[in-house]
């Protein structure tokens, strides 16, 4: 069985905040960001992806969501690099496309040392207390941070709350197939994944 674990731990002087991911679980989830969409988001994340995540953020929220949700993006991706270790033998790509209701989002992942987001969705206003347009900005944490070529395409979709949950369980099971081990050999041509 493997174990391939990571904890991170971040501060600054507008966050603080401890994660840990383990990608062979179950998707068992403790999250507290101070932000509950943001907090409902991260569970689905965990559940749909099966990976196991521990995130306790003390923000400057009553600033705005935004350091809170940009800084656990950084602290997820290098968490998730981490985890990967020398990546021998991860599935490497993945795509999936999920409904959630009326709404239709895919996202194309590539494991590949080279940072990159592209992101296709028109997300405005608020879920609760949650600026939607940092769905972009954890995105591109994520991306950056996680060595992670990204693609997010929101296809079509009418309430905000469902357009931003199918993102995130679309990110959840193309990274569960991402970092899947699939055999023994690093998946480079160049034999090497930075």
């Amino acid at each position: 069985m493997m174990n391939r674990t990571a904890t991170i731990e971040r501060k600054t002087k507008e966050t603080q905040i401890k994660l840990t991911v383990g990608l062979d679980g179950s998707g068992k989830n403790s999250i507290d960001t101070g932000i509950g969409f943001f907090d409902h988001m991260l569970q689905l994340f965990s559940c749909h992806s099966g990976i196991d995540l521990d995130v306790v953020c003390k923000g400057d929220t009553r600033v705005d969501g935004h350091h809170s949700v940009e800084d656990i993006g950084i602290v997820l991706g290098k968490a998730i690099n981490k985890a990967l270790g020398d990546k021998m033998g991860i599935a490497r790509y993945a795509g999936k496309t999920i409904p959630m209701d009326e709404s239709l989002a895919t996202v194309n992942i590539d494991i590949s040392g080279r940072p990159f987001l592209v992101f296709n969705a028109e997300l405005s206003g608020k879920v609760g207390d949650f600026d939607l347009e940092l769905v972009e900005e954890f995105f591109r944490a994520v991306a950056t941070y996680g060595g992670i070529t990204m693609h997010v395409n929101l296809h079509y979709g009418s309430n905000s709350h469902h357009k931003a949950e199918c993102i995130f369980k679309a990110f959840a099971r193309a990274m569960k197939e991402a970092v899947t081990v699939v055999g023994t050999e690093l998946p480079s041509s160049k034999g090497l994944i930075e």
